[in-house]
């Protein structure tokens, strides 16, 4: 493998054996299998070491836990177009948890709304990859995310706008478990049952982590599936590194009607990386140069 010339990191174009960039279809093809899928979900994850290690800071953590849940949605459920990052029509994807960046950034590069060698300015001056979301300067961004607790309430008008607009587009929205010690989300939690929000599906990384440690400790969210339940939402639980259960959940949740749903997806933190799996060290700290050589050989 080769090195960059900056920083003697192994390179983003190095570590694609394939790219989804060669993708050009007018409305993406969101019909990968499970095979590929994984093929896709390892790329991401390579991309998401360099490109923090590249960086010297971001939050690895809670990126690698989520990768097979945005890999599900767009190879195998959302209807979008890389080359029209604002077509009227296309299902609308929310980072709540705008921290995970890196992840989304990877996954819009493999679809091919911008280069996958642009992932190496991620968090550098004048870059369109800012450390938190900004969708008024990265293609592909429904919502600038920074302080926590607020995707769900945005991603509820944006339903809404679409039922208003008589429009059949689909919104998903990913949040982190440990936001959901925010009252703001259970605020909207009760307006989209309240509402009938059914073209809403609600994604939770639930991780069992947050900055300060393990969830139980700081603020215990349980019964976790019991409260979105009392909420009035339609509750799915699966293995959220399972790319089958997690297409078969998307799948489930779009007949449902008259309620908004909530996939509860139990992942590790730090997946994939066997020094960053379940370590709250690496919420928001990227890997050295060697940690990087290391994580890469993990994944290869």
């Amino acid at each position: 493998m080769s090195l960059s010339e900056e920083g003697n990191l192994p390179s983003i174009s190095d570590s694609v054996t394939t790219s989804a960039n060669s993708m050009k279809a007018e409305v993406f093809s969101s019909s990968a299998s499970v095979a590929e899928m994984e093929a896709i979900a390892k790329r991401l994850r390579r991309h998401i070491i360099t490109m923090t290690g590249k960086a010297g800071s971001g939050h690895p953590g809670g990126s690698l836990s989520a990768v097979e849940i945005l890999t599900a949605l767009y190879f195998g459920v959302l209807r979008h177009k890389p080359s029209d990052p604002q077509w009227a029509d296309r299902d609308r994807f929310i980072l709540s948890k705008g921290h995970a960046a890196p992840l989304l950034y990877a996954t819009l590069a493999e679809c091919g709304y911008f280069p996958v060698d642009e992932l190496l300015t991620l968090r550098q001056m004048d870059s369109r990859l800012q450390g938190h979301t900004d969708r008024t300067v990265t293609p592909g961004v429904e919502m600038s995310a920074g302080a926590l607790g607020q995707g769900l309430s945005f991603a509820i008008g944006v339903a809404l706008a679409g039922q208003l607009n008589s429009q059949d587009y689909r919104v998903y929205v990913l949040l982190g478990d440990g936001e959901c010690d925010e009252g703001q989300v259970w605020e909207g939690a009760m307006a989209a049952a309240h509402f009938k929000v059914d073209n809403l599906v609600a994604i939770v990384d639930n991780n069992g982590q947050q900055i300060d440690g393990w969830n139980r400790d700081v603020m215990n969210l349980d019964p976790f599936p019991g409260k979105w339940q009392a909420f009035g939402w339609h509750v799915i639980e699966v293995d959220g590194h399972n790319l089958a259960q997690l297409t078969e959940a998307f799948d489930q949740a779009k007949p449902v009607k008259g309620q908004p749903t909530v996939i509860i997806a139990h992942t590790i933190k730090g997946k994939g990386v066997s020094f960053m799996e379940n370590n709250p060290d690496f919420h928001g700290k990227a890997p050295n140069a060697e940690e990087v050589k290391i994580a890469l050989k993990e994944l290869e």
